[in-house]
């Protein structure tokens, strides 16, 4: 089993929900990313999501446009993300997710990246420009290297299409809640909750939730109809405000069991 299969089954068996942190990497210096994922951890993030800046970021809002564009100003790159997780990999426990788009890839070379990536020690993968349809060109490879390949639905995904992708992989279904792209959301679609159901009756792996999600009330709505959620725009946030207390108190206060929701 990959390291998000192990992580994931284990905390689930137990009764808790995932959560997923996103961080941008190269966002206040490469330097400050062995330790913003160290924090993340102890706090009990689940998994972390690290982003790769890009200058044309379809999926990302705002906040993680800027600080991609941070990032980018810090001189950051693929090949120097790829070397950085490979040397702090070794003390980090938690499974850690690569996002990035097909572009930066492209130019890395396909190979070259799969090589690369393999001796990281990253578990995940998500690109979120790549449909299913042309997937092969980099699925069999991230499989060949035991690296998940992180699928995402919408909701304005339609079901026949919902199922056929619900059927690849064994990491997890990355389902996004809002029509749009990421950030911070003060409330969330009255249609949320049938599409979750919807999407966890057809799923063989974990359901986590992602996009807009950002306070404590929010996790637990969502929570009562999915195993977990991803939580990127406010922590990137509170990380560009140095509010490291802020950031242990929402990962903390979202860590929920089954049975107190």
């Amino acid at each position: 089993m990959n390291r998000i299969e192990n992580q994931f089954s284990e905390r689930l068996n137990k009764g808790e929900k995932l959560f997923i942190s996103y961080v941008m990497a190269g966002d206040g210096g490469l330097e400050v990313l062995g330790g913003r994922l160290a924090l993340l951890e102890k706090f009990g993030a689940s998994a972390i999501e690290i982003g790769i800046p890009f200058s044309d970021p379809v999926a990302d809002g705002p906040v993680i446009q800027q600080a991609g564009i941070r990032a980018l100003q810090e001189g950051t790159t693929l090949k120097g993300v790829l070397e950085k997780i490979k040397e702090i990999r070794q003390l980090i426990s938690v499974p850690l997710i690569m996002m990035t788009y097909m572009n930066p890839i492209l130019a890395y070379g396909i190979d070259k990246f799969i090589s690369d990536l393999e001796q990281s020690g990253i578990d995940g993968c998500i690109i979120p420009d790549l449909p299913i349809e042309e997937e092969e060109i980099i699925s069999f490879k991230l499989e060949k290297i035991g690296v998940e390949l992180i699928r995402l639905v919408t909701m304005a995904t339609p079901k026949d299409r919902i199922e056929k992708i619900a059927e690849k992989g064994r990491g997890f279904l990355y389902t996004v809640t809002v029509k749009g792209i990421t950030g911070v959301r003060n409330e969330l679609d009255n249609s949320l909750s049938s599409f979750l159901k919807s999407v966890k009756e057809v799923s063989n792996k974990p359901v986590v939730a992602g996009f807009g999600v950002s306070s404590p009330e929010q996790v637990k709505e969502l929570c009562q109809d999915c195993d977990g959620v991803v939580v990127g725009s406010k922590i990137v946030d509170l990380f560009n405000e140095n509010k490291i207390n802020e950031i242990k108190h929402l990962v903390e206060s979202i860590l929920i069991k089954e049975e107190a929701i």
